[in-house]
């Protein structure tokens, strides 16, 4: 039997609605860790996003923007890009419709506007500031996701046309933009089979619309109590919320703890 590998979202399943750690989630990772179990994280957010937690936790491994670029213990394992002409033609009618959009790669992101409402808005909510404008930044490198900022009834007014990338709203006012068929259930594919361990023996833990695939697939998949409904019907277990000793509860309901 191969050695589990659990994996967690951070927004709403490590971090708390005020972006803390609550001290039981670190003290059950931390358990895990002495009983030699796997732990890493699967999240929307790119690495140079979540530094910070994964030194507070000591774990380095991750798969991070919605699946698309994926470490383990600092080897980078997987990799999956946006299409580049493709994305050029996606900016081009965003910036005709004057929606604006980040850029996003494994080490920094970049805005096409400045000092954007919607922008502020969205990045404030977790805890990170409108990033530097340079609006070519897409071109002539590696771009794993792609957010948009505007209202939900708006967006298809950009997205009609672009079936080849997938669209996860995560705020009132933003979207993530994915290649077609990335998702963080991708990234732990991609990191199981590096680690040679069988579906069965992998956990997870998530509450939002970017974990849906995640939880669907992996061999346990556990949903906050603060997660959305479809998330909750989609589970084996749903656990307390994260204000309320989710992740340790979850943990001891599947015998990790």
């Amino acid at each position: 039997m191969s050695k589990p590998i659990v994996f967690f979202d951070i927004d709403g399943t490590i971090l708390n609605h005020d972006k803390q750690i609550p001290k039981s989630t670190k003290e059950a990772i931390f358990e895990l860790q002495n009983r030699d179990i796997h732990v890493a994280i699967a999240t929307g957010r790119a690495p140079f996003m979540f530094q910070d937690i994964r030194e507070e936790l000591k774990i380095n491994s991750f798969v991070s923007l919605n699946g698309q670029y994926a470490e383990f213990e600092g080897e980078t394992i997987h990799k999956h890009a946006l299409h580049s002409e493709q994305l050029h033609l996606f900016t081009e009618k965003a910036n005709a419709l004057n929606i604006p959009l980040v850029y996003l790669n494994n080490e920094t992101m970049k805005a096409s506007k400045d000092a954007h409402p919607h922008i502020l808005e969205a990045m404030t909510s977790i805890k990170m500031n409108h990033p530097e404008v340079q609006s070519d930044f897409y071109q002539g490198r590696d771009i794993y996701q792609v957010l948009l900022f505007c209202e939900e009834h708006e967006e298809t007014n950009l997205t009609n046309g672009f079936e080849q990338f997938n669209y996860i709203r995560w705020h009132d006012y933003s979207s993530d933009v994915l290649p077609i068929g990335g998702s963080k259930a991708n990234g732990i594919q991609q990191m199981v089979k590096h680690l040679g361990i069988d579906m069965k023996n992998v956990f997870a833990f998530g509450d939002g619309l970017n974990d849906l695939e995640m939880i669907e697939n992996v061999g346990t998949g556990i949903a906050m109590g603060n997660a959305v409904e479809p998330l909750k019907k989609l589970a084996n277990y749903v656990t307390s919320s994260v204000e309320e000793d989710g992740i340790l509860n979850g943990l001891k309901w599947a015998g990790l703890l």
